[in-house]
């Protein structure tokens, strides 16, 4: 017989696993067990066009990924991608919010506005913007001549050495509201008191925003930061779409970089290694960046 007491503390220390037990059984189907298969494709030589069928290869697909030349580039484009949107986004997110958290008139269905580039699909996003991006039918390349940045009206998406800012710019746009938003709750929880406190201390604005603002905007300033750059980072739709990732490969990117490898060459066992170099150096920067956020909340 198990003693009462005893009993009673088992059943405190298990009970809440047996309420969370459906919701855990559930995520790991849904989310650990394709995760742990997808992993052991990188393992494998799994093309669809073999016809002996998957078979390991240890690392293989990794020691090929050193040589290849198309995985480089793909990485250095991922980087200018992520930090070229991410940092774009992140500054006109919050002076945007900066903006918003004052009161003027019409002030709230300018907060609507702001939020429909992030309700619009990211494949109607990359259509549009290629069709802005267009000489033919659309305005922008004629606005930069008129700007005196091209000569003539040519297709932005079109030259290797430009054509990532295409991308980025659509992205900038869609991007921009989720910073606005974020930003806007966490100026709102502000206590106004504080800045009264500063206002009669002979504060400035600018002494104010370093002092008070930022320094309760910098936690969730650096969640923000993180969620936003591991969905950029892993955000093909608009590359793909506006270029397909070139011309000459110029914005290939590594999540294009796999779409292609894995349903055009169809080397899943590749592609998968790919999938988990980009996985690796995410949770690389999560535990970095995570790790600052526990600093600034000490300080």
């Amino acid at each position: 017989m198990i003693p009462g007491r005893f009993q009673n503390w088992i059943g405190a220390v298990f009970e809440p696993y047996l309420y969370l037990g459906p919701a855990i059984i559930l995520i790991a189907l849904i989310m650990f067990v394709p995760l742990v298969i997808g992993i052991s494709f990188a393992f494998q030589n799994y093309t669809l066009i073999s016809s002996t069928g998957p078979s390991w290869t240890g690392l293989t697909n990794f020691e090929a990924l050193i040589d290849d030349k198309r995985f480089w580039g793909a990485a250095r484009n991922t980087l200018f991608w992520a930090v070229s949107s991410v940092s774009l986004q992140f500054f006109l997110g919050l002076g945007l919010a900066l903006l918003l958290n004052r009161p003027f008139f019409g002030r709230r269905i300018v907060q609507a506005l702001v939020l429909l580039p992030w309700a619009v699909p990211g494949f109607l996003t990359g259509l549009t913007w290629a069709w802005l991006f267009n000489p033919i039918i659309g305005p922008i390349s004629h606005w930069m001549v008129a700007l005196g940045l091209f000569e003539q009206p040519d297709n932005l998406l079109a030259d290797p050495q430009n054509a990532m800012w295409g991308p980025v710019i659509a992205n900038v746009w869609f991007g921009v509201p989720f910073f606005a938003v974020t930003l806007l709750a966490a100026l709102q929880s502000i206590p106004d008191e504080l800045y009264e406190a500063g206002a009669m201390d002979g504060a400035s604005v600018w002494q104010s925003f370093t002092k008070i603002t930022l320094p309760f905007l910098a936690p969730m300033i650096a969640i923000t930061v993180l969620l936003r750059t591991i969905w950029v980072a892993n955000f093909a739709d608009l590359v793909y779409i506006m270029t397909g990732g070139g011309p000459a490969n110029s914005t290939q990117i590594l999540p294009t970089y796999i779409f292609t490898t894995a349903f055009r060459k169809l080397d899943f066992g590749y592609a998968s290694a790919i999938s988990v170099v980009l996985l690796l150096l995410l949770l690389l920067y999560a535990g970095i960046l995570l790790r600052m956020r526990q600093t600034l909340v000490k300080i």
